[in-house]
């Protein structure tokens, strides 16, 4: 299963990165988006949505609201299965947004759906 991070973070103390590494123990393929990160722990990290090819089974969102929102048309071009609104970037508008582009959108930790606590991961 592949996911996409969009936000994710070098910063082992971010929860950008803690989804990363909660993803990769799980067995998933990780697609970190972070626009100037090389690499997120051992998987080498995309600048942009824009270099990615369509698909994926989870886009998995840790961004400020008003930062996803600009990456709507985005997000739905890569048109993953399912689009993972973490807390912090849950705001309604962005909900909205993402589900008025036919996207289906679960707001959630992505951690915990994973079967983890965020504690796991210091």
């Amino acid at each position: 299963m592949r996911a996409i991070v969009l936000g994710a973070s070098e910063d082992h103390a971010k929860f950008g990165n803690k989804a990363v590494r909660a993803f990769t123990r799980a067995g998933w393929e990780v697609v970190p988006v972070h626009p100037t990160a090389g690499r997120v722990d051992r998987w080498e990290a995309r600048s942009s949505l824009a270099a990615l090819t369509p698909g994926g089974d989870v886009l998995s969102i840790y961004l400020p609201p008003r930062v996803t929102l600009g990456l709507v048309d985005e997000i739905a071009r890569v048109a993953p299965q399912e689009v993972w609104v973490n807390p912090g970037a849950d705001a309604p508008e962005v909900i909205a947004a993402l589900r008025a582009k036919n996207l289906r959108v679960r707001p959630l930790c992505s951690i915990v759906e994973l079967g983890f606590s965020p504690a796991e991961f210091p």
